[in-house]
């Protein structure tokens, strides 16, 4: 097999070069890192991802194949991925480099992860360039500089859903409006007799009420929070009228809707280990996917932070029972990672929406 060549390029000036695979080609956006030892492809599919180069911390991935029944989104959402090692022979599915072949996909491997995931968490999140099928470091240096900063692109409308649809159950009826929503979101909401009304990021509070919903669901997405400007006006008009719920976006977007306020992360948390304190003392181990945060300090009377995360502070879920907003910044449905809080959240969503 002829080895393709690879480079990745940072906007501080460095350039890591490997091996390629998947198809030549080239793209730019912000590197972040992923410190999950399974569920590779639940992160590659998490539409979360879309406008980022996702990075694996775990020395190898690939071992399974590419199961497909896992996906988060039908197409892999993350930009292009970059890994120390790729299983070449799985132990059961195509293999990684089958699968980015035949779907025109980029990635790099024989990187030092362990040396790019430390630069990482020392400078923080930086622009990058992945070029595979060349090793001109000073190209994918000089294409990482012009990227856009992530705080500067809007790339909900990309992943969202471009119409209404429905998920017929014989429970509960819930509006829930799609910034990029994961399929385990839906899962975990239809398996429990939820009848789903999914709507586009760009919904008004009148298509919402229309379907005459019991609830309100807001979903995670991609980039910066202070983008969802819909999902935002529609929490702000609808807020007292129903019980609203959000996870991870969902969490920040309602934040900003009460007039609190988000910022970014230093290097963000995307991990199947994030341990979080709720607020009877529990901890649970987590898994995330984001780089903001809501500003505790900016949140109103009558809120309550619910969860914080045990390693550095930040909120993981608040609460505010006058509007019945409740939120969390972490991922109960899992997909992957540990499932301890998926009928935590999920059952609690329903009892208070009976």
């Amino acid at each position: 097999m002829e080895i393709m060549k690879a480079v990745l390029g940072l906007e501080d000036g460095h350039f890591f070069i490997g091996e390629g695979f998947g198809v030549e080609g080239e793209c730019s956006g912000e590197l972040v890192f992923n410190t999950q030892m399974t569920g590779y492809m639940e992160s590659l599919t998490d539409p979360s991802y879309f406008g980022q180069i996702l990075m694996f911390t775990f020395p190898q991935i690939g071992n399974y194949g590419v199961d497909k029944q896992n996906f988060q989104n039908e197409n892999v959402c993350a930009l292009g991925c970059i890994a120390k090692e790729i299983c070449e022979k799985p132990a059961a599915n195509p293999s990684i480099r089958s699968f980015f072949e035949e779907n025109n996909l980029l990635g790099m491997c024989g990187v030092d992860t362990r040396a790019l995931t430390i630069k990482t968490r020392v400078h923080g999140t930086m622009r990058a360039a992945l070029v595979v099928g060349s090793d001109d470091g000073n190209y994918a240096v000089n294409l990482a500089k012009r990227t856009p900063q992530i705080t500067d692109i809007v790339p909900i409308p990309e992943v969202s859903c471009k119409h209404p649809y429905r998920v017929e159950g014989k429970g509960k009826r819930i509006a829930v409006i799609d910034l990029g929503i994961k399929k385990n979101m839906i899962t975990s909401l239809a398996k429990r007799g939820g009848d789903l009304y999914v709507f586009p990021h760009d919904v008004t509070p009148d298509q919402i009420l229309s379907c005459k919903p019991d609830a309100l669901f807001v979903s995670n997405g991609p980039g910066d929070p202070k983008q969802a400007t819909h999902a935002i006006r529609c929490i702000r008009e609808l807020l007292g009228q129903l019980p609203i719920f959000g996870i991870c976006m969902g969490n920040q977007v309602s934040a900003l809707a009460i007039g609190g306020d988000t910022y970014k992360l230093k290097f963000g948390h995307r991990g199947a280990n994030q341990p979080v304190r709720f607020k009877d003392g529990r901890i649970f181990i987590t898994t995330q996917n984001h780089g903001f945060a809501v500003d505790e300090d900016s949140l109103p009377e009558g809120c309550r932070v619910t969860y914080t995360n045990v390693n550095d502070g930040t909120v993981e879920g608040f609460e505010n029972k006058a509007l019945k907003l409740t939120t969390v910044q972490f991922h109960p449905e899992a997909y992957g990672g540990p499932r301890d809080t998926e009928a935590h959240f999920f059952d609690a969503l329903y009892r208070r929406i009976a």
